[in-house]
């Protein structure tokens, strides 16, 4: 969750009361934030070096308490000092939006954009501050990175409309980027900031794209390049009285969200925002940007009270949810209904489950009746599969062999090339963008992670056995999430022998606590249904040659491979630097639910 630091003299001021530490902790605690510090108690270098600060950690969902602003606000409306402004847009006094004419090329990168303008905003160097330190945190956050959003904000008087968002090839687009003195083309531009700490891990959004997104004004001035850098002639200052501000997306409730957030938090500043006129020739549509309008929604009266465990009146949940921020009335039709406008601050309000909640903190969770519910729904029991392997577990232990828990991500080759085995594009679970080379796909098999353990563990003396119960993951486009989850067990022999008779007695032992008999090949050829279990010889690459066999059960009429065992190849030991043989065993637990 996000952590943020307001001065806190000004919060104070603004909350109208001087409190302690404690008392403010229990505020944030009361309304659903935390104090994570009071920096006027540290002894930190840097911390005496400014004014004592707060800094408070913010629900993840909560972009309406990204800085100062917000938090004051939100606190200010909780605590009845004041209701929750009501934002509306006031067009300009000559009648005439300005106009931004989006392009069809920019469908190739970055489709969507909206925006807006504040007019006679006042800066001090506090709000300045704050109003770069929430886009900061909405790029972070909200825009994964700028992934999904980009802001750009402009002195609108160094600059002239209409505006156009277009897509061109990076070496025809020419500015001096922001803070600095030389121009440059976009291609120069990405050369230039490749080693920059700050917008070098945005480059690669467009960098390998054949065209760049790029905001022009009627004199062909570069406003921005979204997602990377705002350009240098209209950069925003404490003497900025008009702040044209506008966000490139690829997520249009993203969008949306971002450009409600800068509104919300920064209206009270200026003397009036101003609505752009959006024109999207290829997409047939002309809009204005953005729509303040709240959003209304219903919630039930015996809903509220029944999950909160209170019996409050319509009126009274009213005045409650008020305090919360929302326009909430009894419905003149139905008394059990709440007619509730949600503002554009909450775009975390999806469902009456979310009005409950905020109802149960503007009544406070402590006051809330505490009771043992008459009925419940079910009684508590494991999962058939969780039981079956704590079965399997049981076993394994008293077998004389160690628990181990490895990740359950680990590197390709490790899943694939170091086992000996391919990868055929349709079984592993790939990470989009995987931060190390280590962690890219979530495991196929567990022998992975066993072998990785027998290695960190060469220092101890052998034999070492060692085992685990876990779920592996494979792609299956049969199922709602395109992939599916599968219980193992499996265990590993390092010693000075191979120990291919040990997994093979411990296999027997896990088959007999499963209540699934050995089969001889005779009584296969007597009686073709009889059920149980047997082995039979493979030649699989991950293991030594001659030295290894595939376990099927016959179960409920179906005959099936349910894992395998044997020595390892001493090419796969090669690669896990192991010098003792080891032998390993697999099975897959979810053929016996």
């Amino acid at each position: 969750m996000p952590t943020i630091a307001v001065d806190k003299a000004a919060l104070y001021e603004a909350l109208g009361k001087q409190y302690t530490t404690e008392e403010f902790d229990e505020l944030c605690f009361e309304f659903g934030i935390e104090l994570d510090e009071d920096t006027s108690t540290s002894k930190k270098a840097e911390d005496l070096a400014q004014p004592p600060q707060l800094k408070i950690e913010i629900p993840a969902n909560r972009y309406d308490m990204l800085c100062f602003e917000g938090i004051a606000m939100n606190l200010r409306v909780y605590l009845e000092k004041e209701k929750l402004p009501k934002f509306s847009l006031t067009p300009p006094s000559g009648g005439e939006l300005q106009v931004l004419n989006v392009d069809e090329s920019t469908s190739k990168i970055r489709p969507l954009i909206a925006g807006c303008i504040l007019r006679n905003i006042k800066f001090t160097q506090a709000r300045y501050d704050s109003f770069i330190a929430l886009q900061d945190k909405l790029h972070q956050n909200l825009a994964r990175q700028r992934t999904l959003v980009s802001i750009g904000t402009h002195d609108l008087d160094t600059i002239k409309g209409p505006f156009s968002y277009e897509a061109l090839p990076p070496e025809e687009i020419e500015f001096t980027p922001l803070n600095q003195t030389k121009k440059m083309n976009a291609k120069q531009m990405m050369e230039f900031y490749e080693k920059d700490k700050h917008l070098g891990r945005y480059l690669h959004i467009i960098r390998d794209s054949p065209v760049y997104p790029v905001l022009y004004d009627a004199n062909r001035t570069v406003l921005s390049l979204p997602p990377i850098i705002n350009g240098n002639h209209s950069k925003i200052t404490l003497d900025t009285k008009n702040v044209l501000i506008e966000i490139t997306a690829t997520d249009k409730t993203k969008v949306e969200i971002v450009c409600h957030m800068l509104v919300a938090m920064f209206a009270g500043y200026a003397e009036a925002v101003e609505p752009l006129k959006i024109v999207s020739p290829h997409n047939q549509e002309s809009r204005e940007e953005p729509d303040l309008t709240p959003r209304e929604m219903q919630a039930e009266v015996p809903y509220l009270n029944q999950v909160t465990g209170l019996d409050l009146s319509p009126s009274e949940i009213s005045h409650l949810l008020q305090r919360m921020g929302y326009d909430a009335k009894p419905n003149p039709t139905d008394d059990s209904l709440l007619s509730i406008s949600v503002p554009i601050t909450r775009a975390d309000v999806l469902h009456q489950a979310d009005i409950m909640e905020d109802l149960a903190i503007a009544y406070g969770f402590n006051k809330l009746p505490r009771f043992y519910p008459n009925k419940t729904a079910s009684v508590a029991a494991p999962l058939p599969i969780n039981r079956l392997g704590d079965i399997v577990r049981l076993e394994g232990a008293m077998a004389g062999f160690s628990e181990v828990m490895p990740l359950i991500l680990c590197s390709h080759d490790e899943n694939f090339a170091w086992l000996n085995r391919k990868d055929d594009g349709s079984t592993a679970i790939r990470l989009q963008n995987p931060k190390t080379a280590e962690y890219q796909i979530v495991r196929t098999s567990l022998l992975p992670g066993l072998l990785k353990t027998l290695n960190s563990n060469k220092h101890r003396s052998v034999p070492l056995k060692i085992f685990e119960v876990s779920d592996v993951g494979f792609k299956d486009l049969k199922q709602e999430r395109k992939s599916r989850n599968e219980r193992h067990f499996a265990a590993a022999y390092l010693g000075k022998s191979s120990g291919f008779e040990v997994v093979h007695g411990l296999l027997d032992r896990i088959m007999m606590m499963l209540q699934s008999a050995f089969i001889t090949r005779e009584d296969r050829l007597k009686d073709d249904k009889k059920e149980g279990y047997w082995i039979e010889e493979i030649e699989d690459a991950t293991y030594l040659p001659g030295h290894a066999a595939k376990v099927i059960l016959r179960l409920d009429g179906k005959e099936r491979v349910i894992g395998s065992f044997g020595i390892l190849h001493p090419s796969v030991l090669q690669k896990f630097e192991l010098g003792y043989p080891v032998s390993t065993l697999e099975l897959n637990l979810e053929v016996f639910l």
